[in-house]
């Protein structure tokens, strides 16, 4: 594995656990609570949303952009591509922790598997998603914007649970653990 890979995937895995620790360390009263959201795309978007929903689009985008392009790309079931419309209606029962946490198992051993075996072809792959505005970026750029989207939402959970409940307990991964905690 090349440094830079490495270095990826220790900060990229950290987050991902950071994740899982709001995931877990949701209380059942607050899985369904909703929090503020607010996107540039499509143009001046934003409402409030469930934390499940939060918690699973996060785990859904750093699958798909794992893969690199939406064409292709299925998520396993019982996710949908609806994460993919911007006028999609979220679905009315939430997603079970248990089922988010076992996406986010797999999607984290994937990165990792991924990260290793990266060469430095692969990570200067040119890619397009609609953010990109027209331009192509690195498939290894793609991954950073990805840990930065992982981190963001993270940390938006967690300021929520502990904001609404006694839970306080989270401390700063600063690196990829080697084992994926239990749910």
């Amino acid at each position: 594995m090349a440094f830079w890979s490495d270095a990826l995937w220790q900060q990229f895995g950290a987050a991902i656990d950071t994740l899982g620790s709001a995931i877990r360390n949701c209380p059942d009263s607050l899985w369904r609570g909703r929090l503020w959201v607010s996107y540039s795309d499509p143009p001046a978007s934003e409402g409030f949303s469930d934390f499940w929903y939060i918690a699973y689009h996060t785990i859904f985008w750093i699958d798909l952009y794992l893969t690199g392009t939406e064409e292709g790309f299925k998520p396993p079931a019982p996710f949908s591509l609806t994460e993919l419309e911007w006028d999609t209606v979220v679905p009315e029962q939430p997603y079970a922790k248990e089922l988010l946490l076992s996406y986010l198992a797999d999607v984290r051993v994937k990165v990792r598997d991924t990260f290793v075996d990266m060469t430095e072809d692969q990570a200067n792959r040119p890619l397009a998603f609609p953010w990109s505005r027209g331009k192509s970026v690195s498939y290894f750029e793609l991954q950073i914007y990805s840990l930065r989207h992982v981190q963001e939402h993270a940390a938006q959970l967690h300021l929520f649970i502990g904001q609404n409940s006694e839970y306080t307990a989270q401390v700063w991964v600063a690196r990829a653990r080697d084992e994926q905690p239990s749910s």
